[in-house]
């Protein structure tokens, strides 16, 4: 299939994990990738993958907490492939695990700058230049956390994670009419460096998930990345505003 032949993507917090996978499949489908985040290194393992399967992608560093980096993703991501079509906001961190009276001022604050704010910076820039081009489509990476399901020890990244789910939701119903859909994505726990807990190995986590979740496994990175490409398509085209979970029943 080449659903997304002579498009441009850009996808952030493309160096590993979902980020990676999402940038993959997007490539195998047709698509010029933008390959975006703040390690040069990773960043370049990715578009080797994505060339040597016979893909085209390009390496920016940027980092989604600086309005002045992210505006000048979005102009390099033009100018390398003549337009911006679709974006994927998936740069996230987690920090600040333990309970609320304990967590810090410097890790809520990292969390919620990168897991929010970077949303909403992004989709400004992106948003920016899709309204007076036709329009795209833009899916954000959220989580079950927040909106769907809570667990003890986790308020700062559930706080954020809601906050994109919302916001999603906001920038859905205020952008549609310039031919911009914007819907997000809430992984569970899936096949990524984020899902596995301290000390615990890919085969530890395994174990967990057969009683953690109804599924009995995690979600592979690439079917959270089907989920991604689906909304991104114009087999979505009336999907406005949605969030689409995909966490192997846990929050069902």
């Amino acid at each position: 299939m080449h659903r997304f032949a002579s498009t441009t993507v850009l996808v952030t917090g493309a160096g590993s994990g979902l980020g990676r996978a999402i940038a993959l499949a997007f490539a195998a489908e047709g698509a010029s990738v933008v390959a975006a985040g703040r390690t040069a290194a990773s960043l370049d393992e990715t578009v080797a993958l994505i060339e040597a399967a016979g893909g085209t992608a390009a390496a920016v560093t940027a980092d989604v907490t600086d309005s002045d980096q992210v505006r000048a993703l979005v102009r390099e991501s033009v100018d390398r492939f003549g337009g911006l079509d679709i974006a994927v906001n998936n740069a996230g961190i987690l920090r600040g695990i333990g309970p609320v009276g304990e967590v810090s001022e410097e890790d809520w604050d990292a969390v919620l700058r990168t897991n929010v704010t970077g949303v909403w910076l992004a989709m400004k820039h992106e948003i920016a230049h899709m309204k007076e081009n036709g329009g795209g489509a833009i899916v954000n990476i959220s989580s079950n956390l927040g909106a769907h399901l809570r667990i003890p020890n986790a308020a700062a990244y559930i706080t954020s994670k809601a906050a994109v789910s919302t916001l999603t939701r906001a920038a859905a119903l205020d952008h549609i009419h310039q031919g911009i859909r914007i819907n997000a994505v809430s992984p569970g726990a899936s096949a990524a460096p984020m899902s596995l807990l301290p000390g615990e190995s890919e085969g530890d986590r395994a174990e967990r998930m057969k009683s953690e979740n109804p599924l009995g496994r995690v979600a592979e990175a690439e079917e959270v990345a089907a989920a991604v490409l689906y909304l991104a398509s114009p087999a979505a085209g009336a999907v406005v505003g949605s969030d689409l979970v995909i966490d192997s029943g846990a929050s069902a």
